[in-house]
Order: structure tokens, then C-alpha cells, then sequence
């Protein structure tokens, strides 16, 4: 299972009702922080997930609205927290402006090298766990280096217990070796095979996200059959020109990509301040019905097998 936290949901400046751009993907005993925007230690504090293991940042870019908070957060970590690294992963321009960052909070000369690990990275795989793969695609914005995420979990054959009780398998550690994929030898001498016992193979849960983007062709087929796509919805069609200019995209646009693409669940987030989150949401949903609009404090639990869960944040009355 994958749990998704948006920490905030605002694109360029805050609102008084959200955040900048920051959200938690927490899988087994990992945790992911995507982007860190000005703000977000106090909404994870808010949230109540805290900083322990918080040790893995990805950014989507180097934009300030979606780095500004690393500053402040490193030094909590580094001073509260007694956390020995954080590694911070990022295509190249948005390295070099965390890097001058660092340089703010502990000096010039002074980053600590062995506490704060910025990493360079391409498109492709960035992080194996257990049952998980955790991988980076490019998603064209302005400039170079910036980057989308995928998150899936391997394809797993279940355990089909009458098959096991047919064969005479009792309960305990021989069936855990074999849904781990290693033959037994019962108490009769018989050896049973791992395929002997288990079903067809399921699809893992899949799930994108993706911060700013400008247009949504590259996308397609990265994000093809993902259980929940979280993407930017920074405009509304009336300003497609506007989206275009600033190197983004609007609803539709993003809906018209989850249609196409086969996408189970849209979540919108990154939204201007000029729009309600009504108008947003109606102007996607007029093209793909399962969406949503993000807001602070939302987590999406995504699940082998199973539909998407909301569990919503506070809401303000305004919007």
C-alpha cells in the first residue's frame, strides 16, 4: 500500500486555505517527501506524521515555491532531530540552487557533506524496496532537470489456501516460505513447489505524481494504467494561452491525459489562487468523472486490487 499526504496544494504563493507544494508518499518503513515549499514543516506538523525517518526528498524542480522550505528543514533535522542523512534527489539546476541554499543555512564551505547528500538524477529507476519500485520520468516544464515519479509495487501470486489444504500443507511456516517463493519438504518427505499453491499473478499497486508540467504527451504512456494520478491543475481552460506562457496545464488538459491514458483516480493539485476548487473541479470532471481537487492535509491510500481511499484534511468554509 501507498499512502499520499498533501502537505500543501498552492501553486506560485500561498492562500490563506493552502500550502506551497509539498507532499509525503509514505510505503513499508519509507518515507518520501515530494518537494518542499515554503511552510511545510509546520504542516507536517500539523498533520501529525512528525520528522522521524523523514530522510529522502525528491523535487520535481528547482522553481523556489517547490524547494524554499529545505532551507528551515534541514537545519530542524540537523539540530532536533539527530538525523544522520538526508539524502535530497533532483535533476542538475535544482541541485545547484539547494546547494546555495544549504550554503545560507550552515555556511559557505560549511554544508555538512556527510549530513545533507544532494543526488543528481535521470529518468529511470531511483529506489528498490522491498515488494516496491520507486522511479523518476522526465516531465517537460521550463528548463531542464525536472522530473515526475512513479511508485508500483511488483506483481505478486496470491496464496490460494484450498489449494494448500489439498495438498495437506499445515498452517505456519511452510506456507510462508512458499508465498515467499521457496519450495517445502513436509513431514512425509513430499516436496511442494511455490506454483504448486499459489494463484495468477496480480498487478501491484501504481500510482505518478507529477508537479509542473507544460504539456501532457510525454506522459501518456508512463502514466498508463495508474491507480491514482496526482497532477498540476495550476489553470483553467479560459487561460490556456496563459497556462501555455507560464509552462503549465490546465484541468481539462490533465483529465483529457487520465482519460486517455487509462487512469483509475486523478487528483488535482498545484491551483492558482485566482480559481475555487469548484471551478476546477467541474471543468475536469466534464471529460473524466473519477477526480478530485487536493486539499492540505488530504491522504489517498492506494491499494492492490482496491479503490482509492480518501481520508480529507481540515476545509475551511471558503473554499
Amino acid at each position: 500500500m501507498f499512502e499520499l499526504v498533501f502537505l500543501g496544494t498552492s501553486a506560485s504563493a500561498p492562500s490563506v486555505h493552502r500550502g506551497l507544494s509539498a507532499a509525503l508518499v509514505m510505503v513499508q518503513e519509507h518515507r518520501f517527501l515530494i518537494d518542499c515549499g515554503e511552510g511545510t514543516q509546520r504542516q507536517i506538523l500539523r498533520s501529525g506524521l512528525g520528522f522521524r525517518r523523514l530522510d529522502k526528498i525528491l523535487l520535481t524542480h528547482g522553481h523556489l515555491d517547490h524547494i524554499l522550505g529545505l532551507g528551515g528543514l534541514a537545519s530542524t533535522l540537523g539540530h532536533w532531530e539527530a538525523l544522520e542523512t538526508l539524502d535530497i534527489y533532483g535533476g542538475g539546476p535544482a541541485l545547484e540552487r539547494v546547494h546555495r541554499l544549504m550554503e545560507v543555512v550552515f555556511g559557505v564551505g560549511k554544508v555538512p557533506q556527510a549530513g545533507v547528500c544532494l543526488n543528481g538524477i535521470e529518468a529511470g529507476a531511483l529506489f528498490q524496496g522491498k515488494g516496491f519500485t520507486l522511479s523518476a520520468f522526465s516531465a517537460p516544464h521550463r528548463g531542464a532537470g525536472c522530473f515526475g515519479f512513479k511508485f508500483e509495487e511488483e506483481e505478486r501470486s496470491p496464496f490460494d489456501n484450498a489449494k494448500a489444504e489439498k495438498l495437506g500443507i499445515p498452517a505456519g511456516p511452510e506456507r510462508r516460505e512458499l508465498v515467499e517463493g521457496r519450495p517445502v519438504i513436509l513431514a512425509d518427505g513430499r516436496t511442494v513447489q511455490p506454483e504448486e499453491v499459489l494463484g495468477e499473478p496480480e498487478k501491484g499497486a501504481k500510482f505518478c505524481f507529477v508537479g509542473d508540467v507544460s504539456r501532457t504527451g510525454p506522459l501518456h504512456k508512463i502514466v498508463a494504467g495508474s491507480d491514482l494520478l496526482a497532477i498540476e491543475a495550476t489553470y483553467l481552460e479560459r487561460e490556456r494561452d496563459l497556462a501555455k506562457r507560464h509552462g503549465h496545464i490546465t484541468a481539462q488538459a490533465a483529465a483529457r491525459l487520465a482519460m486517455k491514458a487509462g487512469v483509475k483516480h486523478l487528483v488535482l493539485h498545484h491551483v492558482s489562487r485566482r480559481y475555487h476548487a469548484r471551478e476546477i473541479l467541474e471543468e475536469a470532471r466534464a471529460v473524466f468523472p473519477e477526480v478530485a481537487v487536493a486539499g492540505d492535509l488530504d491522504t489517498y491510500r492506494i491499494r492492490r486490487g482496491k479503490p482509492v481511499e480518501l481520508q480529507a484534511g481540515p476545509r475551511y468554509t471558503a473554499r
